[in-house]
Parts: C-alpha cells; structure tokens; sequence
C-alpha cells in the first residue's frame, strides 16, 4: 500500500477560504486554519491495524504520510523526503510521489486530500494506478474518495484480505473546479480525468450533480417557507449556508437590496443581513456577541452525495454545531434532490465522530411551501 497525505488540504475550510489551493500557510494558520488531513489519514489506517501482517505501507516522508502512520500505530517504509509541519508543500511533491509508488509497483495508493489533489495524482498517473481517496478537502466533486475516513479504511481492510473489494474495480470521475472563482462566488467544476477505484457500493461517494434548471421552482418554493420561517422569529440569529437552494432562500430575506452569497455561510438577524461569507471564527463571533439569542443553521443537501455536513459548508465546525444545538439544524431541500439519493441516507462527517453519531437520526426537511419531508441521517 502506498500513502500520500496533503497537509494543507482542508485548511480553507472553516475559515472560508472555500479550498486549500494558492493558499499562503502562514496567513491560513493567522487565520485560524488547522492542520485536518493527517489526522483523516490516520483515522482510515487504524481501521486497517488488525490486517497489518498482510501489507507493507510505503508512505511520503514526514506530514506527507509518515507521521499519519506512525499515529495510527503503522510502521512505514518512507519514500521521500522528509517534510516538517510548517514546511510548504506543493503538487509536484505530491505528484513525485504518486509516480514513485507507481514505479515501485505499489498495489493501491491511498491519498488524503481533496479534488485538487486527486487532480495532481491524476496528471501524474491517470489511469495506470488504482487510488483511494480519504475525503480531507473542503471541496469533494470527485468520485474517488470514500464517504469518509472510515470508510476509506474499510475498504482498505477488505482490499489486503482479499475480499469484495479487491475483486472489484471502477473507473471514477475526477473533477475540479478553479478555486480563485469560486472564492469570488463563481461555481464552475470540470472533468479533468479518470481513475481507477476499489469500488464497493455504499463507500465511494457519488459524483456532485449540480442542480438542474427544471428544479428551481420548487427551490423557490422551499425556500418561501424557509423565509416565512426566518421572519417569524425576528430575535433568532441565522447562518445560513452555501448552496443554490439556500442561494433561492437569501434572495428572498433580501428585500432591502442586501445580497447574500451563493458560496459562503451568510448571517441573518431581525430581518437585516449581519454579516457574508463568514469564517469559523466569524460565526462564533457573532453567537458571542448575541449570546442570548437562539442560533440557528440552515443548510442544504449536496446533490448526488447527501452531505449535509462535512463537505463545502465547514465553516459549519463541530464547536459551531455544538454550540447551536441539533435541534436548531434547519434543513431545505427540493423534493427531487431527496429523490436522487435512492432512498440512501443524509450523511454527517464533521471530524469529529462522537458529534457525527449525536447529529444522527431523522429530521423534518423544508421542501416546499407549506410541505416538509422527513428523512433519515446518519454518521458517514
């Protein structure tokens, strides 16, 4: 087995930078950013510990896998040089270490990151290896990571036992999508190649779908009621999240001339727009600043995945959550949206999988004017 951890991957996240690429580190860590994909990393190998006598595990030097490894009680071969926490990293390290393992004959290359690093591992291998992503990003279009870290390491047992997953393989979409734009509110993803996956259904995340123009009417629909909501409990403070159906809800509350955005957790309090595209710290900011006050978080779905925390939206962080409560989770989403996950549940993957367990459960889902839904969550 080989590991590739992107230690900078996530650090944009909850501090609402919207991804991790051209970032600068020491401004992110100013920012408030943490380190995240190492302990994802070390999270799916532990679930691998009891098959240890039955694979060798190549690693990048330092924080680029070694150190993920050694925490979860592995010990690794070092392919590499060794990088520091600190150090800057950069795509042709990952890269060089994807054609490494590949010349090494490794027989699965597990990576930590997000789209842009399945992006680099991609441009340096395509087709000709068979990876694993362990979901560490802000943003996950792609359809090669696993639903979470968890999962990753499931797989993995099951890939070295020679079961189900060892047998069967697909070729799964790599996307991406340019950061820079959208961190100025522009959405565009794009199919940058294919790679080969352990596949086995349940455990590899679906592709994003984005939302289709016939859809929103019933966003609109959902979001009135939403809206009727908001304006009904004027001494409620709301965060509401990213999204196009959430996007539907702040052009409703914006009647004054006040725009939201489309891409970042905007706040809401008696009917005036408190602050946009705010960070972490920003949201715990203002829960400060209004501590008597009932918070609230209104969220969306991601279409064809079901995430409804844990991807896209993480200023959203487990002390965030815990700090509103689970009961004042607001949930939209068009019926048809719901309809496309088959019957499969919501998922929750905040990081922090004692939260993720007590987010579990059913909860009543705005999807429409006058009209809710009620539908199953779960721990991904």
């Amino acid at each position: 087995m080989g590991l590739i951890v992107n230690p900078i991957a996530g650090m944009g996240g909850r501090i609402g930078l919207k991804g991790s690429d051209g970032i600068l580190l020491a401004q992110a860590l100013d920012m408030g950013a943490v380190f995240l994909s190492g302990s994802r990393a070390a999270e799916c190998l532990r679930c691998a510990v009891p098959e240890r006598d039955r694979f060798d595990l190549f690693a990048g030097g330092g924080v680029m896998g070694e150190d993920s490894a050694r925490s979860a009680g592995l010990e690794p071969i070092v392919v590499g040089h060794d990088i520091k926490d600190g150090a800057p990293t950069s795509a042709e390290d990952t890269a060089k270490l994807a054609v490494r393992m590949l010349s090494d004959g490794i027989d699965l290359i597990l990576f930590a990151g997000g789209d842009g690093t399945a992006r680099d591992i991609c441009g340096a291998v395509g087709e000709r290896a068979l990876v694993l992503g362990i979901p560490a990003g802000v943003k996950i279009h792609s359809a090669v990571f696993a639903k979470s870290p968890r999962e990753a390491g499931r797989l993995l047992s099951e890939f070295v036992s020679g079961s189900r997953a060892r047998r069967s393989e697909r070729l799964c979409e790599v996307m991406d999508i340019d950061e820079d734009a959208y961190r100025n509110g522009s959405l565009s993803a794009r199919l940058f190649g294919y790679m080969r996956v352990p596949y086995e259904k349940g455990r590899i995340q679906g592709l994003k779908s984005g939302t289709p123009a016939s859809d929103s009417e019933a966003q609109a629909s959902a979001a009135a009621e939403a809206a009727l909501i908001i304006e009904s409990e004027m001494d409620t403070l709301f965060f509401i999240g990213a999204g196009t159906t959430t996007r539907a809800l702040k052009a409703a509350l914006c009647e004054l001339g006040e725009s939201g955005t489309l891409l970042g957790v905007d706040a809401w309090l008696g009917g005036r727009l408190m602050g946009t595209d705010l960070a972490e710290r920003d949201i715990i900011g203002l829960m400060d600043k209004h501590p008597h006050k009932r918070t609230r978080i209104v969220i969306t779905p991601i279409g064809g995945q079901g995430f409804i925390f844990g991807r896209g939206s993480q200023q959203f962080s487990p002390d965030v959550i815990r700090r509103a409560g689970k009961e004042n989770i607001m949930l939209l989403s068009s019926p048809a949206k719901l309809q496309s996950l088959a019957g499969e549940p919501l998922l929750i993957d905040t990081g922090d999988a004692e939260l993720d367990e007590y987010l579990g459960g059913y909860y009543k889902i705005i999807s429409g004017l006058g009209q809710y839904t009620i539908y199953r969550a779960r721990q991904s």
